[in-house]
């Protein structure tokens, strides 16, 4: 096995930012002597041995641009053993001991079990992670490639709805991406002065949001002077689906009577705009932090961990990295149960979230 090669895959959902960390990454890996490949759409292009070779000349301008180069797809074969006992035998045939994979929380976990001595026949790459996922839903790292971004992509677009709404006196809900995690819809909303948001951690119930909607929208139609516009930003993971939110909130309205009645509501799903775009400074500069300390962590001999960024509670397997005091080595196992622990809503993180805006619902209405 060759010793100086290392391979960098993205995987999962694209973020914008995962193009900076894999410059960072190649730039830092040439400079060491390393060849550095780049595996094609990700764990499918490992299992198929898709390998590039990476040059400084093409990653180079990379950072600016949204998605990934790289491509990325997802593989239910990687999810058997057989898939990825392929995977590794790709890796040795290529020479290549090192792997770096950019991704979300599915990202993670599979290079965890690829870099497991005991998941498979075939002899284990060391597997370095790093967090990348618009959703925020990535356990022990204060935020995620592509979070920055997507918030700010967020923001722009309210405050363009804001102006419409606030010319028709209308009630707009956007929907936002996140899948089961609220960070996304709880950020933007502060940020951008939503009037309400809504996300799954709080617990309401379908008939809770829906009174809570049209109790946001008396207060904003007996303002005596003023915006009587409303915004709510909802999260994905509430359940109804936003028009069906807004046909029962609709109907909630008529029930009132009034100047009430008459509201206006309408819906904007923002879709996978969220997640497209240049990436932010913010995103570009932790990615690329990320990706140097990464490679780092490789070339040290780490395996089956993740590089995080200003973990909130680092655990016992936590190290702080010597280049850069922002950036952790945490054991992908406790990445893995904190995750699943913001999704479960057990996390003191998602308890904090939510106990603040219970605090603040009351404020954002006024």
């Amino acid at each position: 096995m060759h010793a100086r090669r290392l391979a960098i895959l993205t995987s999962g959902g694209d973020a914008p930012g995962m193009n900076a960390a894999v410059r960072a990454a190649t730039l830092v890996g040439l400079s060491q002597g390393y060849t550095v490949l780049g595996v094609e759409r990700g764990y499918q292009g490992l299992i198929e041995g898709e390998f590039r070779t990476l040059e400084a000349a093409e990653v180079q301008p990379i950072t600016r641009y949204g998605g990934t180069i790289l491509g990325s797809t997802r593989c239910a074969d990687f999810r058997e053993s057989a898939g990825r006992d392929m995977a590794r035998r790709r890796l040795a045939d290529a020479r290549i001991d090192q792997l770096l994979v950019i991704g979300g929380n599915g990202s993670l976990a599979g290079a965890d079990r690829l870099g497991d001595p005991t998941d498979g026949a075939e002899k284990p790459p060391r597997v370095i992670g790093l967090p990348a996922s618009i959703d925020n839903d990535i356990g022990l790292t204060d935020s995620s490639i592509g979070v920055d971004t997507a918030a700010n992509t967020i923001v722009e677009a309210c405050d363009k709805i804001a102006d419409t709404a606030s010319a028709h006196d209308r009630a707009f809900i956007v929907e936002v991406m996140g899948r089961d995690c609220g960070y996304l819809a709880m950020a933007a909303s502060v940020a951008a002065g939503a009037d309400q948001v809504l996300f799954r951690e709080g617990g309401s119930s379908i008939d809770d949001h829906i009174e809570s909607v049209v109790q946001t929208i008396i207060n904003a139609r007996n303002r005596r002077s003023g915006r009587r516009s409303v915004l709510i930003i909802k999260s994905e993971g509430v359940a109804p689906p936003a028009y069906d939110l807004k046909a029962r909130i609709d109907a909630r309205l008529t029930t009132i009577g009034g100047v009430v009645a008459k509201t206006e509501t309408r819906v904007t799903v923002l879709g996978h705009v969220v997640r497209g775009g240049s990436p932010t400074a913010a995103d570009r500069l932790m990615a690329s932090r990320l990706g140097h300390a990464g490679v780092r962590a490789l070339m040290a001999g780490e395996t089956r961990k993740m590089v995080a960024w200003n973990p909130p509670r680092p655990p016992d397997s936590a190290t702080r990295l010597p280049e850069d005091p922002r950036c952790w080595l945490i054991a992908l196992a406790d990445v893995h149960v904190e995750t699943q622990r913001l999704l479960d809503g057990t996390s003191p993180t998602v308890q904090w979230r939510t106990t603040v805006f219970d605090t603040i619902e009351s404020a954002l209405r006024l």
